[in-house]
């Protein structure tokens, strides 16, 4: 048992980066999940889809571009269970300058710190992609 499961996803989708390889997997949540829609929606994934066997795994395909590059350069934890980071709207970080995406878990859902600027709410921030 892990005391971050977050952070092991995280750093499965940095391993297998590294490794070049077309999926990873990772035990499922419901978080996980919602992290992974949000990786979709941006562009930093292909695809992730919840197994129905039991236990539950989330495989996640990876992207690459032609040229066997990575879409995520790099992909860190920012609130830790040890150290909770929380923001308002104003405090939402520009990851790049704008380039790069901050996932935040607000009262309205799992989001993009550009979503969550839109919608004006603030909370959580989960990781930062670049």
């Amino acid at each position: 048992m892990t005391l971050d499961p977050i952070s092991d996803m995280l750093t499965s989708i940095r391993n297998g980066l590294k490794a070049r390889l077309h999926s990873v997997q990772t035990p499922a949540s419901n978080l996980k999940s919602e992290i992974a829609r949000v990786l979709k929606a941006e562009g930093y994934i292909s695809d992730a889809v919840t197994t129905s066997e039991f236990p539950k795994k989330l495989v996640i395909t990876l992207k690459y571009s032609d040229r066997a590059v990575p879409a995520i350069t790099e992909i860190k934890r920012i609130s830790k269970p040890g150290l909770r980071k929380f923001v308002a709207v104003s405090e939402i970080p520009a990851v790049l300058d704008g380039m790069g995406l901050a996932i935040l878990s607000t009262s309205q859902g799992v989001m993009s710190g550009k979503d969550a600027k839109l919608k004006k709410v603030g909370g959580e921030i989960i990781c930062t992609v670049a």
